[in-house]
């Protein structure tokens, strides 16, 4: 990042401390706070006592030099709690003001990026978190992932940005960083080249993205980046915050051949304009160089690497909120290990990843009290209500009784989901595109309102294959333990894992779950 333009940004923290000290002190309202404040990457909490702070951590990517500024960080400023977002950010909570105040200043120092972290601007880049290690992977597109974030925050000052511009790298069909339906997402494909897709999104409205360039070099993607600003700027509703995302062109414009057409319109215009925005042909570097040393590991944790003799562990926690002195000790772990570094995932989880067979084994020590050990452990859940401002229900609490309710049951490990849980429509835990998922509302019980999750099924994130799930009906929060256990025990009984048993059984878990809506 361009040392000048951080210098820009440093000099902006004492206003931004002003006004912070004015909202805490009941001077400035929350929505007028909100507004300013996301600009730097830190919103209040609820109850206005206490903030967070979003680190970006372009691609999902944190680096020994990155993992060893955040570990100074927290133990220096003894920051209470941590997130790993679906962002593939680390979110910094329960911050007061003598410890939020230093630790913007020295994420910038480190060149860890805040600005852009909220409001009206291009969010963290998403990348597949195993990009380069992956075995099956079409191409290692982290390379391209890491500049077009970089290009990204050249566009945090531009004019009439939508309320949020997201952008993902694909390296496979899996289609983890949900790339087919992002703001702009790049696809590879086998023959090194990609497919772009526009104009999708999740939450209110929710739309899968248009396919708007097939097979271009990968060379070229900024000028794409640029043609997607261009187009919101020309086609946007940027007056109407409610409208003021990408998905909206859609419609807006008569539908995805229209709008494909628009957006096509300004990409010959990026090109027109006198910016190389072209990556030099050697961009992409040599990739990983490490090599196993002949030891070698087999555990559920832990994923072979393309690389003969190397390996990735994984380390889920729950609701993607890791023990604090957990992560520290990890990071202090993989600053040992020559070329080790821990890549963040779109569903919460941390991959830890260029390990031998011996350092495997380190790592899964390191992380066993703290780590999911099922897919239904590992499964997804946004910050909350309890946390959030704009948060309807609290789905870590959920997500939590219904892991301890689980595992009281002595539900067997594939028998459940992985689900995915936000506290409102927002779909910041992407319950829309997962098999199971739930979303903060309410139930009328008796005639009065009731704390309810809806839930959802039937969604779908593989490329090609890409559906945004119904909503079946409101369950009561303690009914969902409940209904969870009883899905997991008729699944059990099956004698099948739950993806098996779900092919054929779809009605089935319908029945279950309306027992508990009605």
């Amino acid at each position: 990042m361009n040392q000048a333009q951080i210098n820009e940004w440093k000099q902006k923290l004492p206003e931004f401390q002003q006004k912070t000290d004015a909202f805490f002190a009941g001077d400035l309202d929350k929505g007028s706070y909100k507004g300013y404040s996301g600009y730097f990457g830190s919103y209040a909490q609820k109850g206005g006592t206490a903030s967070m702070l979003r680190l970006r951590t372009p691609a999902g990517r944190l680096t020994k030099e990155r993992l060893s500024a955040i570990a100074k960080m927290l133990r220096t400023h003894e920051v209470p709690r941590m997130h790993f977002t679906t962002c593939q950010t680390i979110q910094l909570h329960d911050l007061k003001t003598d410890a939020l105040y230093p630790l913007m200043e020295e994420a910038l120092d480190n060149q860890i990026i805040i600005m852009g972290g909220g409001g009206d601007f291009p969010r963290n880049t998403m990348c597949a978190p195993l990009s380069g290690v992956e075995q099956g992977e079409y191409f290692d597109v982290l390379p391209y992932a890491e500049a077009a974030a970089e290009y990204a925050l050249t566009l945090i000052d531009a004019e009439k940005m939508p309320r949020k511009l997201k952008v993902a790298f694909s390296n496979s069909p899996a289609n983890e960083p949900h790339a087919t339906y992002r703001d702009l997402g790049f696809v590879a494909n086998e023959d090194g080249t990609f497919d772009v897709y526009s104009a999708g999104g999740l939450g209110g409205f929710p739309k899968l993205g248009v396919k708007v360039a097939d097979h271009i070099e990968p060379n070229q993607i900024l000028y794409y980046i640029k043609a997607m600003w261009l187009t919101f700027r020309t086609y946007g509703n940027y007056e109407n915050r409610a409208k003021a995302r990408t998905r909206y062109m859609q419609d807006a414009l008569g539908g995805a051949e229209n709008y494909a057409a628009a957006y096509n319109e300004k990409l010959r215009e990026a090109y027109d304009i006198n910016e190389d925005l072209t990556l030099p042909e050697d961009f992409a570097g040599a990739g990983i160089t490490k090599t196993g040393d002949g030891s070698t590991v087999t555990d559920p944790r832990v994923i072979p690497q393309k690389q003969e003799g190397l390996y990735t562990v994984v380390y889920h926690p729950i609701g993607g909120q890791p023990d604090k002195d957990v992560f520290l000790a990890l990071c202090d772990l993989i600053q040992e290990i020559p070329e080790a570094e821990m890549r963040l995932a779109p569903d919460e989880t941390a991959y830890i990843i260029n390990l031998t067979g011996a350092e495997a084994i380190r790592v899964l020590a390191a992380t066993e009290e703290d780590a999911a050990h099922t897919p239904f452990e590992a499964s997804v859940s946004c910050i909350g209500a309890s946390t959030c401002q704009v948060g309807v229900r609290n789905s870590q609490e959920l997500l939590r009784a219904s892991v301890e309710a689980v595992r009281a049951a002595e539900i067997p490990a594939n028998a459940l989901p992985k689900i995915h849980i936000s506290g409102c429509p927002s779909s910041c835990g992407t319950h829309q595109t997962s098999p199971v998922g739930f979303r903060g509302g309410m139930k009328k019980v008796d005639g009065k309102p009731e704390s309810a999750f809806v839930l959802n099924m039937g969604g779908c994130e593989r490329q090609g294959k890409e559906s945004l799930g119904r909503e079946l009906g409101a369950m009561l929060d303690a009914d969902i333990p409940k209904f969870l256990v009883e899905v997991g025990q008729t699944v059990a009984a099956s004698g099948m894992d739950f993806d098996s048993w779900y092919a054929d059984h779809a009605d089935t878990f319908a029945a279950i779950a309306q027992t508990y809506i009605d």
